[in-house]
């Protein structure tokens, strides 16, 4: 096999090379079919099984929590961005959002086309180089929700903790570090993220809601944009993203295979401790982009002294089979993404490659 790359794309990421392999051996005859789970209905029971197994996988990774429900959509979490006002902000009432860098912003952006919203806590201040603190979220009188951002992409900065927020549902955009740690779900009104970080390929939303927060969509909002339409269904009123659902199935069979969700935090947690180490104590030559505290463990964010240098270091690692490292546009500067299928080898490489650069200056 040709040699692979050393990924740290931010989304489409690395997948787990074992789920690419076992999708190759079955990706021409699905089970003795005589057909790829691409090519079959999305009606039969072959595929269903798949479907409904890859739900319930889900929910047993997250401990069973009675009363939820496991919803495959598509158009990303951009399109969960304003699905969620139009299904949970009704008359009179506020939404809520933690503002915490660019995602969030995007989030907040779609709910202001559809009703009332308030800023909740902010970290503008600090450009979005720290998270604001639980006890300062203010939540508005009448709030339908509170939205927050788990973990930032661009920015480089995670929750470590959640906000309990009593009878005003929790609603949390994941796509960056979801099964890449323990939570505890009952907190949750609703999680959701896009597949194409840390579950499978891209093309499909994944949305983990408390069923008697959907049962009950507003019946003037089309069709395909209401969350009861996907409950009722089983997410296969309209032919699903079975191939990326097929994947996400296989990734969370990977997951349980490494542990669960406490093995994968413990190798996460190495991977990124590594890294931050090797910029901590490069003696300024590497600057982390935020603070200690609001680290990320999925998205290492870091700057060197000047753009030039950073360009440098980008060319420089591409030639090394290195790909994904230059950071966000809206931002700059560097980043590798270290989600879960990213190998502590690749990590390790990264630094090796980290320290001849700085030596090599």
């Amino acid at each position: 096999m040709s040699k692979r790359a050393f990924n740290f794309n931010a989304g489409p990421a690395a997948l787990p090379l074992e789920v690419l392999e076992r999708a190759q051996a079955e990706f021409v005859d699905y089970r003795n079919t005589g057909m790829s789970i691409m090519e079959m209905s999305h009606r039969g029971a072959v595929y269903e099984a798949v479907h409904n197994e890859a739900q319930e996988r889900l929910l047993s990774l997250l401990g069973n929590p009675a009363g939820y429900k496991v919803l495959f959509i598509q158009g990303g979490a951009s399109t969960q961005f304003a699905m969620i006002p139009m299904n949970f902000l009704g008359q009179g009432q506020t939404a809520n959002y933690v503002m915490t860098g660019s995602w969030s912003d995007k989030a907040l952006k779609e709910a202001k086309l559809i009703g009332e919203t308030h800023v909740a806590a902010s970290s503008e201040e600090s450009k979005y180089m720290s998270l604001p603190k639980l006890a300062d979220i203010q939540l508005s009188d009448n709030a339908a929700y509170l939205h927050l951002t788990s973990n930032e992409t661009i920015e480089g900065t995670q929750f470590k903790d959640f906000p309990d927020t009593g009878a005003v549902p929790l609603i949390c955009d994941m796509s960056s570090d979801i099964l890449s740690r323990p939570f505890d779900l009952s907190r949750f009104g609703m999680v959701y993220a896009g597949a194409q970080k840390n579950l499978g390929p891209s093309g499909v939303a994944v949305v983990i809601v408390r069923e008697d927060l959907v049962t009950d969509s507003p019946k003037h909002l089309p069709t395909m944009l209401r969350y009861n339409t996907y409950l009722k269904n089983n997410s296969l009123y309209n032919t699903p993203p079975s191939f990326g659902i097929y994947m996400i199935n296989e990734v969370l069979k990977w997951i349980e295979e490494k542990g669960g969700l406490a093995g994968v935090q413990d190798m996460n947690r190495k991977k990124a401790a590594l890294i931050y180490d090797a910029i901590d104590n490069s003696g300024g030559f590497y600057r982390g982009c935020v603070n200690p505290d609001s680290r990320s463990d999925m998205n290492i964010t870091f700057r060197l002294e000047t753009e030039e240098l950073e360009k440098e270091f980008v060319k420089a690692s591409e030639k090394e089979g290195f790909v994904g490292l230059k950071g966000h546009r809206s931002v700059g500067g560097l980043r590798a993404s270290v989600y879960n299928a990213v190998p502590y080898e690749s990590c390790k490489a990264l630094v090796d490659f980290m320290e001849h650069f700085k030596n090599s200056r």
